[in-house]
């Protein structure tokens, strides 16, 4: 599976591997009194034939893709929030979403709405009821957490945005990075979507412009007291002019001319350090959602993979 939330803590209920064992401890101890009994009721057999059905729908490659912009989709998310609790007719549905001021014929519920969440298993449908799966449900919760999701990424589109927000969540990264994770023709337009939405951002000039000592032998110069401040503030390993300014406690301005002074004498150089891209606050709270939201993918998929195990060696 691909890379998204955060492991389901042990003993969490919502862990599928450890409702599974639950589960099946219960139902080594029943003695249901038919076969048909077994199941139309058995929780185990309900769940255990839901993760088949996902394995299915998992094993295609672009299963993460298709996922999340089925969920980039405000409509769908309140038809999924609402399943959750109950099951619910399309025409239900219809009297529902009019609740919210929105108005769908239940043709357009159904193949615009409903469709999709069963093409991606977080919806199924029984005698013309919609309920959510399991699975669709730990999503839904996780969502319910951050409605600003839908608003903040492109609805069908590639995921890149998607992919770079993860990839930034372990720290910043520079443009040539970037490029190795997506194709480098559409990079700059991607991080600039991004940037205008507020989920990265570059540091100023003056924090990717850094000045160093040269090997000039600085007791052949005559220093002002000030650039004298200056130059012994400036470590070996380089500081860029905003830092400087702090550590002296000059001004930028005031900081920007001793060290052009110091630079005319070459008892300084610049040197630029690639320009980096991080996570905003906002960009930080998504990307950690996305994430947690392929993990629960991944997790999902490692349960469905024990149950076909399972179900081989019976």
């Amino acid at each position: 599976m691909g890379n998204v939330l955060s492991p389901p803590r042990k003993g969490d209920n919502r862990d599928l591997a450890g409702m599974l064992r639950s589960l099946n401890a219960e139902c080594r101890n029943c003695a249901p009194i038919t076969p048909l009994e077994c199941i139309s009721r058995c929780q185990v057999y309900k769940l255990k034939n839901e993760l088949r059905k996902l394995r299915e729908t998992m094993d295609n490659p672009n299963y993460i893709k298709e996922l999340f912009n089925v969920l980039k989709n405000e409509t769908r998310l309140h038809i999924l929030q609402a399943i959750v609790n109950g099951r619910y007719s399309v025409s239900q549905l219809q009297q529902e979403l009019k609740k919210t001021g929105h108005s769908h014929s239940q043709d357009t519920i159904s193949e615009e709405y409903l469709r999709p969440l069963m093409a991606v298993g977080l919806a199924t449908e029984a005698r013309d009821e919609y309920y959510a799966t399991t699975f669709g449900g730990r999503l839904t919760e996780l969502l319910g957490n951050f409605p600003e999701f839908v608003e903040m990424l492109p609805a069908h589109s590639e995921c890149h945005e998607e992919t770079i927000l993860q990839s930034l969540l372990s720290g910043p990264k520079t443009f040539e990075a970037i490029e190795a994770l997506i194709s480098p023709k559409i990079a700059s337009r991607i991080l600039k979507r991004l940037r205008s939405a507020g989920l990265i951002e570059t540091p100023m000039e003056r924090d990717y412009i850094f000045f160093f000592k040269s090997k000039r032998d600085p007791n052949k110069e005559n220093f002002t007291l000030t650039e004298r401040r200056i130059y012994d503030a400036i470590p070996n390993e380089g500081i860029s002019a905003g830092k400087l300014a702090k550590e002296t406690g000059l001004s930028i301005r005031r900081t920007y001319k001793y060290l052009r002074g110091l630079k005319g004498k070459k008892l300084v150089f610049i040197r630029k350090t690639p320009k980096a891209y991080g996570l905003t606050c906002k960009g930080e709270k998504l990307a950690s959602v996305l994430q947690e939201l392929q993990q629960i993918v991944e997790e999902t998929w490692s349960s469905s993979e024990q149950v076909m195990h399972d179900n081989a060696n019976s």
